[in-house]
């Protein structure tokens, strides 16, 4: 075989994020790699895959991702945009993974009153009994033991 027949393999991965000018990785296909998530701060970013053929094509794909290492944040009483007045009661809570040996109870739930639909379902199951003992209870019926 000679050197004229050989084809050469100029084919090259770079994965840059965000909108950086330098690759943080440079590969030659195929690749597999993990993503340390824990070094890039939370918030949204953008992958950026450019792969280079053994013709000299270029490819882009560019992947939004969103990175969350930080603990989860509750808030209770304020949405995203909304118009408030006056004094608003607003709860905050914030909780994580990060401890693996012992489970922390207090602030790992959000404080929430009952749904109105589960107090209208117990009126309306009292209500019931109510009606059902007025209407249907004689004393005839019941006789004691003793």
């Amino acid at each position: 075989m000679k050197d004229s027949d050989k084809i050469e393999d100029n084919r090259v991965i770079k994965v840059f994020l965000d909108e950086e000018q330098q690759p943080f990785a440079e590969f030659a296909p195929p690749v597999k790699f993990t993503l340390d998530t824990t070094k890039i701060p939370d918030g949204k970013h953008k992958l950026k895959i450019v792969a280079k053929s053994s013709n000299e094509v270029e490819g882009i794909k560019i992947i939004p991702f969103e990175v969350k290492n930080g603990p989860e944040i509750s808030v209770i009483g304020l949405k995203d945009n909304e118009v408030i007045d006056s004094q608003t009661a607003i709860v905050i809570n914030a909780y994580g993974s990060e401890t693996n040996d012992k489970f922390i109870i207090k602030g790992s739930e959000n404080p929430r009153a009952i749904p109105s639909w589960i107090w209208a379902l117990l009126i309306i199951v009292i209500a019931f009994g109510l009606f059902y003992f007025i209407m249907y209870w004689k004393q005839d019926l019941y006789k004691s033991f003793f």
